[in-house]
């Protein structure tokens, strides 16, 4: 069956389907889903450009009670191998951000048990103190129920007090895919797909912003995928709670799960997709960090806008065997090489800087593990 149908209803503003979702993960014809993904980005973004963010990640504890089978970065509680980052210690990584313009910080960590909630409101206060202009986009679903768990107060009131500590966004981990067959084979102790939705939707009533995310290569089925971005697509609908969507895959390394391994092609149809599907998301992120910074660069022309965090620091991918470095200056000639101009952007998409002709950073940084 062609799936030129499919297409013209995405480029002609019509809403795909969850079954016009699963033809296009069935077809293998991925440059012609690419080029209308590719046409998507464009009425989104007309400018021949791409964003980027000068970031890091702070992974602040590695202990954590939801043992995702997935995951090879997390410890049990009371191991010898966990750790807790002292305040000293992240304020540190975040001057060396600040060092080389960077903006924003994503703090996660697994879901400790023994971390009180004021560990948390504390610690936002001291980083905002010292570091008024570094946005703190932090703490995942998962870790933000944790919160609610060991406090007890409800997911509103913990995100309104994180808000007033300092939080300004909330990233979309642990959203994995947002259904029960999946979750329950992965993830058991995790949110459900529902609570990771309400959670997102609050974020948004409490004033901030969130992202999206989608992993695939769980053994998922394209229905499920399907009924992930249908998932995502309706929460969006009622509460705009996302300004970008990112998709990654399974990391097979020290981890033990068999899932399955996608290829290069197999992820640039799966933002492809995302980008027909969800008509109501402006921004796309190429997960280079995953798939290489040569992928990244190709996921610009299926359905990406912006080439993500220069993520200085970055340790749970790493721990299932995957290790890609790119620095800012690196970035820079990735984007320039599909003949679109570099943009530092901030975590809500303002435009910080555009690097126009031969510009490169000033500073710079290797990233470090």
């Amino acid at each position: 069956m062609s799936i030129d149908p499919i297409l013209n209803k995405a480029l002609n503003g019509e809403r795909l389907t969850t079954e016009d979702a699963v033809k296009l993960y069935e077809s293998d014809e991925v440059e012609k889903i690419g080029a209308a993904a590719n046409e998507i980005t464009k009425k989104w973004h007309p400018e021949p450009e791409t964003t980027f963010v000068i970031g890091r990640n702070v992974n602040y504890t590695n202990l954590c009670d939801t043992y995702c089978r997935f995951c090879a970065f997390y410890r049990k509680p009371g191991s010898s191998e966990g750790y807790v980052l002292d305040d000293e210690q992240i304020m540190e990584k975040i001057q060396e951000t600040q060092d080389v313009d960077g903006t924003e910080i994503l703090m996660q960590g697994g879901t400790n048990p023994d971390l009180p909630f004021s560990y948390y409101t504390n610690l936002l206060k001291k980083i905002k103190e010292r570091f008024p202009n570094i946005t703190m986009h932090s703490f995942s679903p998962s870790e933000i129920f944790k919160m609610s768990e060991v406090s007890g107060l409800s997911i509103e009131e913990v995100l309104k007090e994180l808000r007033e500590a300092g939080l300004d966004s909330v990233p979309g981990g642990g959203a994995e895919i947002l259904t029960e067959k999946t979750r329950q084979k992965v993830s058991r102790l995790k949110s459900s797909w529902e609570e990771w939705i309400e959670c997102m939707k609050t974020v948004k009533k409490v004033g901030m912003h969130g992202t999206a995310t989608m992993v695939i290569g769980l053994t998922e089925t394209y229905e499920e995928r399907a009924l992930h971005l249908q998932r995502i697509r309706d929460a969006q609908d009622e509460t705009n709670c996302f300004l970008a969507f990112i998709s990654w895959t399974f990391q097979p390394g020290n981890n033990g799960m068999k899932g399955e391994i996608i290829s290069s092609e197999g992820y640039l149809k799966n933002v492809a997709i995302s980008r027909l599907f969800l008509d109501n998301i402006p921004n796309f992120q190429s997960s280079w960090v995953t798939m290489g910074p040569v992928t990244g660069k190709k996921s610009l022309d299926f359905g990406c806008n912006d080439f993500g965090s220069t993520m200085m620091e970055e340790n749970v991918v790493s721990a299932a065997g995957t290790t890609h470095k790119v620095n800012t200056n690196e970035i820079l000639r990735l984007i320039r090489e599909t003949g679109r101009t570099p943009v530092q952007r901030d975590t809500k998409y303002n435009i910080l800087r555009r690097f126009d002709g031969e510009a490169t950073a000033e500073k710079d940084f290797v990233m470090q593990n």
